[in-house]
């Protein structure tokens, strides 16, 4: 299968560190976003193993914790947390050479380590498909029609003639990534391009029954619980206004000893209901209020978070988050919906 082709923007330049990767052995500092999900994972971990496959010395550090179902990755185990260990997270970005930011376009994604990110002299790299990125990187490799970063990985490897260097770990935490953020390859981001890239990835030794175990079949009887009691408790359907969303208490983490990454899909369950086009999960985390927007077609869910909640994202897929209390912050979004329904209504005509 001829998969190399060329991918990049002129207004990329990641090419320009060609021969930095080619080059002696260097120590490369790898970060990606708070509570990192599976692209944010495996793009790092993907480009870990990549790096380390050219002779350098690369360490991945997370700002803070991520799920359980993301443990099987090749070599997370050396991740280092910043949440848990920032003396030995600085030290690494101290003495790294290069430093690259994944998945990420705006150093605030990743909490307090960004002020040391952003005071750190060594050169920056951000390679991300978010829009609207912060312009703190010296290198980039930017595309917001990307359905994942790992495919931007992917991507690199394949420009910087690197693509004989695939292996089945390397392949096994792109896929992860590509996987994740596509909803399992379900999403309109889902491009003929991400097939060929999948069947190459399988070709290189990628066992995708593994992956989807880990990342499907992986719950604890606990969470299976919290699923049970949210959906048949908290789950509230708006029809007139093709909506439906989630709200969880502080209370209610504690009481069913909620982890990370126990509420990753739960917005989807409310987008799935027929006739749903714009879906929001409401959670009190204590110290602020997250927000997680979903919604079909043209429906921008990341303008109605960067227009209410301080969020953005992609057009189906959003973030924001609120300093309010819970029940003032769902007030607030029942009110931005009331303004925000025409636009619901007019794809639902289109």
């Amino acid at each position: 299968m001829n998969i190399v082709r060329s991918y990049l923007c002129p207004v990329n330049n990641i090419l320009d560190l060609k021969p930095v990767l080619h080059g002696p052995s260097k120590n490369f500092f790898i970060t990606t976003h708070h509570k990192p999900d599976g692209d944010a994972m495996g793009s790092s971990l993907g480009l870990y193993h990549y790096l380390k496959k050219l002779g350098h010395q690369p360490l991945v550090v997370t700002p803070n914790d991520y799920g359980s179902f993301l443990y099987f990755l090749p070599e997370e185990k050396s991740v280092v947390q910043y949440e848990t260990n920032p003396d030995t997270a600085l030290e690494i970005l101290k003495n790294c050479d290069y430093i690259f930011c994944l998945d990420f376009n705006r150093l605030s994604r990743i909490n307090e380590l960004g002020d040391a990110v952003r005071a750190a002299q060594q050169p920056k790299i951000m390679i991300d498909h978010h829009l609207e990125p912060e312009n703190f990187a010296q290198f980039q490799l930017h595309d917001t029609k990307a359905a994942a970063t790992a495919e931007l990985v992917f991507r690199m490897m394949v420009e910087m003639g690197d693509l004989h260097l695939m292996d089945s770990e390397i392949g096994t935490c792109l896929y992860t990534g590509i996987m994740t953020d596509t909803g399992s390859f379900r999403f309109a981001s889902t491009s003929a391009e991400i097939h060929r890239t999948i069947a190459f990835l399988k070709e290189s030794g990628v066992d995708h029954v593994k992956i989807h175990e880990a990342i499907n079949d992986s719950w604890s009887f606990r969470r299976l619980q919290f699923m049970g009691y949210i959906l048949s408790n908290k789950l509230k359907y708006l029809p007139e206004k093709k909506t439906a969303y989630i709200t969880i208490t502080a209370q209610e983490l504690l009481d069913y000893e909620v982890q990370t990454g126990d509420t990753e899909g739960l917005v989807n369950y409310a987008l799935s209901i027929e006739g749903v086009k714009f879906a929001a999960l409401i959670v009190d985390r204590t110290v602020m209020v997250k927000l997680s927007f979903r919604s079909k077609g043209k429906i921008p869910a990341n303008e109605f978070s960067s227009n209410n909640f301080q969020g953005g994202g992609h057009l189906n897929a959003a973030g924001g988050q609120s300093s309010d209390s819970l029940e003032v912050t769902e007030k607030r979004f029942l009110e931005a919906l009331e303004q925000f329904y025409p636009q619901i209504l007019n794809d639902e005509k289109a």
